[in-house]
């Protein structure tokens, strides 16, 4: 369900891109020795060596395992360091943090691997390998949803150590990241910030289709509509020259549709409702914001009174093709249309229309949301209801389900979805390596977080759908206010001003235009999905002529 315009609030986030990544060799694999047993804290190995001091024979040993991709050995002997069990200094300690962030990110514990990077994040400078790890927590960051806290970590770097040469092949990816650290953040100066970072990125980069969106997106947020058209008619010339730039097919699409629909936006915002609506009809059904498209031109089409489009819009929107989207405010605008037109019988039946279909449901989302207290368990019965079995009817399961699809909250879901997989890889690792301190350790990290992490989801999920009842509860009220406004027209007690907003019953209605590729028949009360986008109404005013 979408709000009413003007749009400052963006309907889009965006994604990150996994990639492969090279996983650890498994442990105690064909041809490899069985898993060493843990040795005996040699004597005096609480004492550290000074500072300077070469690295301890075990710390040397696991590095060297580290290099052969035997990362299952190589996180026991570095947690032997950690653990002081070495005389190894405070520095070589530092090494072997760094090497074990390392080690678990290649076995393929990524909430791990951030666990320990995000010591060395919060030592700051103090740490040896503080810089080295800002290149490990940008491969992270392809691989963990934002949700991670990973953005955070990265917006602790400062964008002036991107200069050194060490970064020269991550330093556009890093610009964009610290970009979307400081959009995310959207405090004073923070998206002047953003905007400087996302401007860093070259045109070469992989990542600068994602920079200029998000420059375009941050500058809506800054309410400056010119600089935001200028960044998002970049990518727009990236899909015109698609051969000349090395993304794929479908990260330009994807790009392109959402940089249309946000100049979109930003020309209704402006009032500029003709371009408004040349770039809302620009999106096609296979755009994954189409039907938002298609209410929203709605609106647009309504502000320079082409009715019959609006109307027909409105009529796809609430096609059983789209049972699972809700646009309760289409049928209001609907309502809005024939009192202006001083048809206000249609009106009150739409009026209707929306009480019998909205309105029982804000109580069937009042009882969701009641069901549970605590966050955690409110995620779980969200799993049921995802899973389709938590016992609601059919439109109350369609109407929780089209909040879930929420882009933050999906991203929610998968942080808590990744830490299940990697507690499940673990309860399926070679049961000596179950048996070490590291591996300890790394459960008792994953289950820490995952229990955190579905309080966050619970949390935010209640929070989008009391969001929903809000919405709803609102627009009920404006359903009241137009009843009684139709209501008063009916009893010729319309007042003078809306009187002078009627259409007329001399006005032009402008015409149905049907050129050599389409034809037009009458509805017949059955859907046609090549229909859909394309119905028109022809609509007559019964006011009184000026």
């Amino acid at each position: 369900m979408r709000r009413r315009l003007p749009f400052y609030a963006l309907f889009l986030g965006a994604t990150l891109f996994s990639i492969t990544t090279a996983t650890g060799v498994a442990y105690a694999a064909k041809g490899n020795a069985k898993a060493p047993a843990a040795a005996a804290k040699p004597a005096g190995g609480g004492a550290s060596a000074p500072e300077g001091s070469p690295p301890s024979p075990t710390l040397q040993r696991a590095t060297k395992l580290y290099d052969k991709g035997d990362y299952y050995s190589a996180s026991i002997e570095l947690k032997k360091v950690l653990d002081g069990e070495t005389p190894d200094s405070a520095e070589n300690k530092q090494r072997a943090e760094f090497f074990m962030g390392k080690t678990l990110y290649q076995m393929g514990y990524y909430a791990g691997a951030l666990a320990y990077f995000d010591k060395i994040v919060q030592a700051g400078d103090k740490h040896a390998y503080h810089g080295a790890t800002l290149k490990w927590l940008a491969a992270l960051s392809r691989v963990l949803p934002e949700t991670s806290g990973i953005l955070e970590k990265i917006g602790t770097y400062d964008a002036a150590a991107l200069e050194d040469p060490t970064f020269d092949d991550v330093r556009d990816e890093l610009y964009y990241l610290l970009g979307r650290h400081f959009y995310r953040k959207g405090g004073d100066g923070d998206f002047d910030t953003a905007i400087q970072l996302f401007e860093k990125v070259r045109p070469e980069s992989g990542f600068y289709i994602k920079a200029k969106f998000f420059e375009g997106v941050t500058y809506v947020r800054k309410l400056d509509g010119k600089d935001a058209l200028e960044s998002f008619k970049a990518i727009l010339v990236i899909d015109r020259e698609r051969t000349a730039h090395k993304y794929s097919p479908a990260e330009i699409d994807e790009y392109t549709k959402l940089a249309i629909l946000q100049m979109a936006r930003v020309f209704y915002s402006a009032q500029d409702f003709e371009k408004s609506i040349r770039y809302y009809e620009k999106l096609d059904q296979d755009s994954p914001d189409w039907t938002a498209s298609l209410f929203e031109a709605s609106w647009a089409y309504f502000m320079i009174t082409n009715n019959s489009k609006a109307l027909g819009n409105i009529h796809t929107l609430n096609a059983p093709y789209f049972e699972d989207e809700f646009w309760p405010e289409s049928v209001l605008l609907k309502s809005v249309i024939y009192y202006k037109y001083c048809l206000y019988d249609r009106a009150i039946e739409a009026i209707g229309e929306y009480d019998q279909k909205f309105r029982p449901l804000r109580k069937n989302l009042q009882d969701v949301v009641a069901k549970y207290e605590d966050n955690a368990e409110f995620y779980a019965y969200i799993k049921k209801v995802m899973a389709q079995k938590a016992g609601l009817d059919d439109v109350t399961q369609r109407l929780v389900m089209s909040v879930l699809i929420d882009k933050t909250l999906r991203k929610t879901f998968t942080w808590v979805d990744e830490l299940q997989k990697e507690l499940d890889m673990l309860g399926k690792s070679d049961k000596a390596w179950q048996t070490t301190q590291i591996a300890a350790e790394v459960l008792a990290e994953l289950t820490l977080q995952k229990s955190l992490a579905e309080a966050d989801a619970g949390k935010l999920a209640k929070e989008r759908i009391n969001r929903l009842i809000g919405e709803l509860q609102e627009l009920g009220r404006d359903g009241i206010k137009i009843k009684i406004e139709i209501l008063n027209a009916q009893a010729e007690g319309i007042s003078a001003k809306a009187r002078k907003e009627n259409i007329t019953s001399d006005h032009q209605e402008e015409p149905i235009i049907v050129d050599d590729e389409h034809f037009m028949w009458n509805f017949n009360g059955e859907y046609w999905k090549d229909e859909l986008g394309y119905y028109r109404f022809k609509i007559r005013s019964k006011c009184p002529k000026k």
